[in-house]
């Protein structure tokens, strides 16, 4: 049909796969110095959002042979997906988690485009913005890219500046059978070492090599399920969130150049003591589980494409929860980290999504859980701004991400830093972690035992 554009597969994975308790939704919590204009927030949304990318005002249309496509909304309405919610000023930081978290259980509209914003008043300090976004229209990096579009440079001065990022042209989706798309594509993304330089938590180059991709995809298959544990289960409709004050960046470095570790290797050995000392506040084992890290496979160096999509892998990363020591703890992880940054893991995975988007969903979905078993939480570390920002003339004092929980998995960790700090969130499943506050106060009790080795 005419103005329709084919979904890509790796896309319309992400949207076969959602099912009330699991749903595929990204969620950014931004918040601001004082009162945001409504207007001009308005004003910016339209420009920077919706003109710029087709996305923002498409819906996901059926079409033939269980195909998903693309079409303009004969409707669509930008007052549609920006709303205005009030918390009051008493319910303070825990009633504004509260509200976040009973949105992550809400599906976006599917009639509509899948995206909508929320104006908060009322929160501590100053206004928020709850974004909700469709794993189908884009990956977390890409979303969390557009995002920061929207925002402005602030000067010594306190003065906004914007610059325009430069559209990009992508090449037409590719028309090969899934499985030799599959080989190709793979071998293609390693043949360019595809980039993960700052993002997520990854860094470097993934080696050139295919030869072990096949060996690789393997020994992902053979990997045995991660092991019971409170995080692991059934999952419901409930979420719940929670989100650390900032915290500041020199204090990760600082612990990194007297310990031998990079600022990722710190924060990664920090939420991993947070696991230990959760799962040991439930009687639980203390064993190893994996983490899902996605893995940027989109050049840094190049703007965000209009039409977005999905290009972006994971890697399981085992999580060295046994060990009681703190210094061992980030030697082993930093050690763990070095492998992954050397596998095709991310490449291949990446692929098998996109194979698995011409599947009808049922098999998808089984797939999908079956790789789900094999982690217990996504963690990601998304990179921000340097410098201070501000949206729609509101100054940015922080902001927390995250991605969806694939695969039943019931707990996301997200790390993002801004302007010198980072922040750490948690989003769970309320049937497998109830009290997320308990891991970001665990987090900081963490950074705290590996700044006291210090010298």
């Amino acid at each position: 049909m005419a103005g329709r554009e084919r979904m890509a597969n790796i896309d319309a994975a992400w949207l076969q796969m959602e099912e009330p308790a699991n749903l595929m939704m990204i969620t950014a919590v931004l918040w601001f110095e004082g009162t945001m204009d409504l207007e001009r927030l308005r004003a910016v949304m339209r420009e920077r959002l919706v003109e710029r990318y087709p996305r923002f005002r498409q819906r996901v249309v059926p079409g033939p042979l269980g195909t998903l496509s693309w079409e303009d909304a004969p409707d669509f309405e930008l007052d549609e997906h920006l709303s205005t919610l009030r918390v009051p000023e008493s319910a303070g930081h825990a009633g504004l988690e509260a509200l976040v978290g009973d949105w992550l259980g809400v599906p976006l509209e599917r009639s509509r485009p899948l995206w909508h914003f929320h104006l908060v008043r009322g929160g501590p300090g100053g206004d928020v913005l709850l974004a909700r976004l469709h794993h189908c229209i884009a990956d977390g990096i890409a979303l969390a890219r557009v995002l920061l579009s929207l925002t402005d440079s602030v000067d010594a001065d306190g003065a906004a500046e914007h610059t325009e990022e430069a559209r990009e042209v992508t090449p037409a989706g590719e028309t090969r059978p899934g499985w030799m798309r599959f080989a190709r594509g793979a071998r293609s993304a390693l043949r360019r070492g595809a980039e993960l330089v700052r993002e997520p938590i990854l860094a470097g180059d993934l080696m050139r090599e295919g030869a072990r991709g096949a060996a690789t995809l393997g020994k992902l298959l053979a990997l045995p399920p991660d092991p019971r544990s409170p995080l692991r289960g059934p999952l419901g409709q409930r979420k719940v969130a929670a989100w650390s004050e900032p915290i500041e960046m020199e204090r990760v470095k600082a612990a990194g150049r007297t310990l031998g570790g990079t600022v990722n290797d710190v924060l990664l050995t920090a939420v991993t003591g947070s696991l230990r000392r959760y799962l040991a506040s439930r009687d639980a084992p203390l064993e190893d589980v994996h983490a899902l890290v996605p893995v940027n496979l989109r050049p840094l160096d190049v703007p965000v494409p209009r039409e977005l999509g999905n290009r972006f892998g994971v890697v399981f990363l085992r999580l060295p929860i046994h060990l009681a020591e703190p210094r061992r703890r980030l030697r082993e992880v930093a050690k763990r980290m070095a492998h992954l940054k050397r596998s095709p893991e991310a490449v291949l995975l990446s692929s098998m999504l996109g194979f698995l988007g011409r599947t009808p969903a049922a098999l998808e979905r089984a797939v999908v859980d079956v790789m789900g078993t094999k982690a217990s939480l996504v963690a990601t570390n998304v990179p921000g701004p340097r410098q201070p920002v501000s949206l729609a003339g509101s100054r940015m004092k922080g902001l927390t991400f995250w991605v969806p929980q694939a695969g039943h998995v019931g707990l996301g960790v997200s790390l993002f830093s801004y302007a010198g700090q980072v922040t750490v969130g948690v989003a769970a499943d309320a049937s497998r972690v109830p009290d997320p506050g308990a891991l970001v106060a665990a987090f900081q009790e963490e950074l705290d035992a590996l700044a006291t080795l210090a010298p």
